[in-house]
């Protein structure tokens, strides 16, 4: 302890550095690394011919080591303590005649102008920028000074630092400002996260000639694992990205010492476009028994199912993790954005940084499986993009599921993980050698007409359950020739709505959309259609309900809800609040016949708001029943305005044995993994 300074200001004064070593003694005292580390980054820059000025130099080997390899041999190393520079001139003496050690601040030096092509600063501008006081700010801008003064144009200042923030971010502007190239390189580390857990960055500033004017700046980074420099637009986008590695390697520090509590999610970016590519969720089971081989493994998620619950959840992920059996497993799903040859080429991509995430004592030359389902990357295939003023950016996507089954799917890129409205696919059966002929076709375009879309599935459970609910209409059999009034608020891709028309044949549906652009998506890419007992209303659906209550009320066999909300920071994700305050919900009952029924697909995690809304729903509809959705966040609320119709579950599902029956034997094609007394008979009375 007797070796660090009482405070951060100390590192400026030579009264300190004197003290320091003399207490260190011979001991070299290596900043940010040994040569090994900084050398292949060094011999990009230093040239053997060159004449180099090495600041604040201390006891440190790297001008040695440099010497004695040839890196270069002409270096004035200069240094504010007595005692350090003393100390370098008797272990070096004779030994490397072309190397000098003077005693000379870097603020005030003696050297003639232009006098050097490189200056090496190991870790002095950290030393000396130590905050961001006046005084502080003006001893470095005369330290910058100064090196500029003594560089040659075309000549480099390297700068080894941790790249504090407030450190790279003075030196950038300062040097950028004056016209040069700035670049920042990481340097590899040497893989001891025991000894340090923040890495090494070398500032490479090379001079120019300022150019009267604005010239752009010429801002660069360079990862660790890359030579090719990546060029940033801004000293703060520079700062961030320096940022996000600093992160990224104390992440990795932490995961190599101590099992993670919680598990830690990151996104690993393509290099050209700045874009996520992997998502990666690190996930540990303390629980599973530690053996040879089940310390760690990576799983490769399929494109297109990482918004299924097993792979989109904590929850879920926890589980796979457990049953495949592995202390760690590191979960990666693939970005829509992106391409990908295939399996082999993403462990070959993957393999180097994912084993930066290897847990603690993991055994050395450990062989790390790639675990996936089915073996394969999974498919998906982007048919349109677009974006809308209302929902901002969205995909339609086709993916193929479990199985051999291709699903399309509506995604709002605000909230990638969860998907709006989804689809199954018609497979067309294929003539003869049809199959022949679709082998030599070229690969389809998002731009073909969608494939047929098969509407007697459901691929949403809440959906599922939400058509159920009708059974809860009056009347001793729920059959599905009744005439009925249906409305929908919310459009998505349409699956509910074009459902209810297609197998309740005396039902008139319809639909309230707020945003335009889903009723173009509905009908282009999810088969959805118009006609005499379907119209769709363009309308913010708390102004038309509002308007029915006023003009036409207790008209509604069922109103049903599922719509979204724009809001990502509320804790409830649907619908938007405003849909659930009392005022409203009084309107909703007002629109409803008296046997009518009211299905709300309710998204909740936040637990006292949820609590309230089913407060708020008691107060208006004497009669409520919940439906949860098993492995998901939605519960659907069936809501009557009397409490007449009180039905036990065991009723309950007798009646939607009874609607079953009758839509099975109504001529159109039936799921038949869709039970509807399945759905009823779990219900809940609140």
């Amino acid at each position: 302890m007797a070796l660090l300074p009482r405070s951060p200001g100390e590192f400026g004064l030579a009264r300190y550095w004197d003290r320091f070593f003399r207490q260190r003694g011979q001991r070299p005292f290596e900043w940010y690394g040994a040569f090994p580390e900084l050398c292949p980054v060094l011999h990009k820059y230093i040239r053997s011919r060159d004449k180099v000025l090495v600041v604040g130099c201390g006891n440190s080997e790297l001008s040695e080591q440099m010497y004695d390899v040839r890196m270069c041999e002409d270096i004035v190393n200069i240094d504010i303590s007595d005692a350090v520079i003393r100390q370098m001139q008797e272990r070096n003496g004779s030994k490397r005649p072309k190397m000098s050690y003077v005693l000379m601040d870097v603020l005030q030096m003696d050297f003639p102008d232009a006098h050097f092509q490189v200056v090496l600063d190991k870790g002095t501008l950290d030393a000396v920028l130590t905050d961001e006081e006046e005084a502080t700010l003006a001893k470095v801008d005369k330290m910058f000074a100064e090196i500029s003064r003594v560089l040659q144009v075309g000549g480099r200042y390297l700068c080894v630092s941790l790249a504090q923030a407030h450190v790279l971010k003075k030196a950038v502007e300062y040097f950028s400002q004056e016209g040069w190239v700035v670049r920042v390189h990481q340097v590899a580390s040497s893989g001891d996260k025991q000894q340090f857990v923040l890495p090494v960055f070398v500032y490479v500033m090379t001079k120019f000639r300022k150019i009267p004017g604005s010239a752009p700046q010429i801002l660069e980074i360079c990862p660790e694992e890359q030579d090719k420099p990546m060029r940033v637009e801004s000293t703060e986008r520079l700062v961030a990205a320096v940022k996000d590695r600093q992160h990224y390697a104390l992440l990795c520090s932490q995961l190599s010492k101590i099992p993670c509590g919680e598990q830690v999610s990151l996104d690993l970016c393509d290099r050209e476009t700045g874009r996520p590519r992997y998502t990666l969720h690190v996930i540990d089971s303390p629980s599973v028994k530690p053996s040879r081989d089940n310390h760690f493994a990576i799983f490769i998620i399929p494109q297109g199912r990482e918004t299924e619950w097993l792979f989109g959840t904590e929850e879920g992920r926890r589980q796979l993790a457990t049953s495949a059996g592995f202390r760690r497993l590191v979960t990666v799903a693939l970005h829509r954005e992106q391409r990908y040859e295939g399996m082999a080429s993403i462990q070959a991509e993957l393999s180097g940084k994912v084993m930066e995430l290897a847990p603690p004592g993991l055994p050395a030359q450990q062989q790390v499986p790639f675990l996936s389902v089915g073996g394969d990357i999974g498919v998906r295939t982007v048919r349109h993009r677009d974006t809308s003023a209302l929902s901002g950016e969205y995909v339609v996507e086709d993916v193929k599921g479990d199985g051999a089954c291709y699903f399309r799917r509506l995604i709002f890129l605000r909230n990638r993980n969860v998907v709006q409205s989804e689809a199954r696919l018609l497979a067309p059966a294929p003539l003869p050698g049809e199959k022949k002929r679709r082998k030599e076709k070229k690969k389809s375009s998002p731009a073909e007409p969608p494939a047929a879309i098969d509407k007697s599935y459901l691929c949403c459970e809440h959906h599922k359950a939400m058509v159920a609910g009708l059974c809860l209409l009056g009347g001793p059999d729920p059959l599905p020739g009744t005439p009925l009034v249906v409305l929908v608020v919310g459009l998505g891709g349409g699956s509910l709505p074009l459902f209810v028309h297609d197998y309740f044949s005396q039902a008139h549906v319809a639909v309230v959309e707020i945003d335009p652009s889903m009723l173009d998506v509905a009908t282009r890419w999810f088969g959805f259609s118009q006609g005499d007992r379907m119209q769709v209303h363009i309308s913010d659906g708390l102004d038309y309900v509002a308007k029915l209550a006023a003009e036409a009320p207790a008209q509604y066999d069922a109103v049903m809800f599922d719509v979204d909300s724009k809001d990502l920071t509320v804790g409830m994700s649907c619908p938007p609040p405003a849909f659930v305050e009392k005022p409203f919900l009084q309107k909703v009952k007002t629109i409803l016949k008296p046997e009518g029924v009211f299905v709300l697909n309710l998204v909740c995690r936040d637990a006292r708001l949820k609590e309230s809304v089913l407060a708020t729903l008691r107060e208006i509809f004497p009669l409520l029943y919940t439906r949860r959705i098993e492995g998901e966040v939605n519960e659907i609320l069936f809501c009557q305005p009397s409490p007449n119709g009180r039905r036990d579950p065991t009723e309950l599902g007798a009646r939607a044995q009874v609607l079953e029956g009758a839509l099975r034997q109504s001529g159109r094609p039936w799921d038949s993994s869709y039970v509807l007394a399945d759905m009823l008979q779990a219900v809940k009375i609140l």
